[in-house]
C-alpha cells in the first residue's frame, strides 16, 4: 500500500484507518508482519494501534493471533449507510417512477462497489441487490461508472489488485479491453452492464459527479425489457437525477 501523504491531520488516527483498510482490503484475518508488509509500518507501531483498536471494538484478534475487522465497525458501517442512503431514495423512487425498473446507488469501498440504496421495480420479474452488498467493479454497471470517475492508471491498479473474475460469457477479464471500456463509457457519459454479472440482465449506469465520495447511480431489469434501444430515453433522465443527487450533496446537512 502507499504510503498516506503528510495531510497534517493526526499521524497516528491516519496510520489507525490504514490498517482497518488494509483488513477490509482481505479476504481473511491477516497477522502482524501482512500488515507491517503492506502498510509499511514498523512492528511495534502496528502493535500499539492495533491494541487500541482491540480495546475499541473495531478490531478482533482470533485464536490463530491473526486479526480481523471488529464489530464496532458493522453499527459505524449501518449508520453511514443509513445516512448516505436516506436522501437518496426520493431521487432512486423517482428513477423507478419515471422509467419503470430498479433503481439502486452505490458508492466506492477500497475495491469494490457497495450498495447504499436501492428502490425496487413494481415488476413480478425485477431485478433485487440488498443495500451493503460489495460487488466487483469490472462486471457491474455501477461498478463500471465509478471506474469512469478514475484516471486509467488508477483503473488498471485497482483491477489489478481485485482481479477480474468472469460470472457470465460477457463479462470483461482483461484490463486492457476493460480500460477501452471505459474510453467508450467515457465518450457516450454511461455504463452499460451487458448481462456480465448475471444472465438476461442489462443496467445503465451513471456518475454522481462531486458527491462526497466516488458514487454512481442505475437501474437494472430484464433485458427484454431494458433494451440498448432504450438508453436514449433512460439515460438522460439518470443523469439528470444525478445532478439532482449531487446538488443535494453539496447542501449543508440540516
Amino acid at each position: 500500500m502507499e504510503k498516506l501523504p503528510n495531510t497534517g491531520g493526526v499521524q497516528s488516527i491516519e496510520r489507525g484507518f490504514e490498517l482497518l483498510e488494509i483488513m477490509a482490503s482481505v479476504s481473511s484475518a491477516i497477522g502482524v508482519s501482512e500488515l507491517a508488509e503492506r502498510s509499511g509500518l514498523p512492528v511495534p507501531t502496528i502493535h500499539r494501534l492495533i491494541r487500541t483498536l482491540l480495546n475499541n471494538g473495531y478490531v478482533r484478534q482470533l485464536p490463530s493471533r491473526r486479526y480481523a475487522l471488529g464489530p464496532r465497525l458493522i453499527r459505524l458501517g449501518e449508520s453511514a449507510t443509513q445516512q448516505f442512503g436516506r436522501s437518496s431514495r426520493t431521487h432512486l423512487a423517482e428513477l423507478v417512477e419515471t422509467i419503470g425498473e430498479t433503481a439502486n446507488m452505490a458508492v466506492l469501498d477500497v475495491n469494490m462497489a457497495v450498495y447504499v440504496a436501492q428502490v425496487p421495480s413494481a415488476h413480478t420479474m425485477r431485478m433485487f441487490t440488498e443495500v451493503g452488498r460489495r460487488v466487483h467493479l469490472h462486471c457491474t454497471g455501477v461498478g463500471k461508472a465509478l471506474l469512469m470517475q478514475m484516471t486509467d492508471g488508477d483503473v488498471r491498479a485497482l483491477l489489478t489488485r481485485s482481479g477480474m473474475p468472469a460470472y457470465t460469457d460477457t463479462t470483461i477479464t482483461d484490463v486492457d479491453a476493460m480500460i477501452a471500456e471505459m474510453e467508450r463509457s467515457r465518450e457516450r457519459g454511461y455504463a452499460i452492464d451487458e448481462a456480465e454479472q448475471e444472465v438476461g440482465v442489462r443496467c445503465f449506469s451513471v456518475p454522481v459527479p462531486n458527491a462526497p465520495t466516488l458514487t454512481a447511480i442505475s437501474i437494472s431489469g430484464p433485458g427484454g425489457r431494458v433494451t440498448l434501444e432504450a438508453a436514449t430515453q433512460v439515460v438522460p433522465i439518470l443523469q439528470r437525477v444525478a445532478k439532482d443527487l449531487s446538488a443535494d450533496f453539496q447542501r449543508d446537512p440540516q
